[in-house]
């Protein structure tokens, strides 16, 4: 639930610190600062609950790092557009990609102003490379497409990455339609990540995030690891395909992987 980018409404929203937010509270379980007590409120009412959010949270971050890595160190993928980014923490999206290769050229996309703001004062490119920013809703594809083209060149291959974000999307359809559009911007040899929280699996976890969407937040809606694993549909899965995050490439950094309920998979566009 990194980030309500997918939330209706304006792009220009002002920041309200008396609602829940899911990126500030995301933030909170990866042990950022970058929240305020209503956000401490909620996530410790959803790990009184449900304890296994921070786990979630961490790992879900941790895969995405190993993805990027792959994509940048062994396929060469030097442009990333990474939609619902959410609060900076350690190592983004552009940290690990420039770490490998300097010249990669990565844009963020979210619509909240708090992660616009903080995005804009802590993430800096390398100086072969770029890094921008895109105020934009990820029910707006086509908007966000022409955007990240004034950084991006989309005749070169390009990573799409929607880590935790289309769960925000309560009708699945429309999420399969966005990430559907959003690849068929992207030329063959592009790659689609995508990793959500997954129904099935735990229903702890399952009753602590009902209990979240009652609570004035942004809905996060869990889905299948089929539903998961049908937003891949005519792209080729990496191995090993779409699995619990912790089993996707263990890199022996974590202890012992275990399935959790939080499903993802990499993608190559043929």
């Amino acid at each position: 639930m990194t980030d309500p980018a997918a939330a209706p409404g304006s792009a220009h929203q002002k920041i309200d610190t008396s609602v829940p937010h899911s990126a500030r509270i995301w933030n909170y379980w990866l042990g950022g600062k970058d929240n305020y007590p209503v956000d401490e409120e909620a996530g410790d009412a959803y790990t009184a609950v449900f304890p296994g959010i921070v786990t979630i949270a961490r790992s879900s971050r941790a895969f995405l790092q190993r993805n990027i890595t792959y994509l940048a160190a062994e396929q060469g993928i030097r442009q990333f557009l990474d939609i619902g980014t959410g609060l900076p923490t350690a190592d983004n999206t552009h940290q690990v990609a420039q770490r490998i290769a300097p010249e990669s050229r990565i844009v963020y996309v979210d619509n909240d102003p708090m992660v616009l703001a903080h995005a804009r004062a802590l993430l800096y490119s390398t100086p072969e490379g770029a890094t921008a920013y895109v105020d934009a809703n990820v029910l707006d594809p086509d908007r966000i497409l022409e955007a990240a083209g004034q950084t991006l060149d989309f005749g070169r291959p390009t990573a799409l990455i929607l880590s935790n974000i289309l769960g925000h999307i309560a009708d699945y359809d429309r999420a399969r339609s966005i990430v559907t559009r959003l690849m068929a911007a992207l030329p063959s040899g592009s790659y689609l990540s995508i990793n959500d929280g997954s129904r099935g699996v735990d229903p702890v976890f399952e009753q602590a995030q009902d209990g979240y969407n009652e609570s004035g937040a942004v809905p996060y809606n869990l889905r299948t690891v089929e539903e998961i694993t049908a937003f891949f549909d005519g792209l080729e899965l990496v191995d090993p395909g779409v699995v619990s995050v912790q089993l996707w490439r263990p890199d022996g950094t974590s202890p012992a992987p275990e399935t959790i309920a939080e499903h993802g998979g990499l993608a190559r566009k043929p």
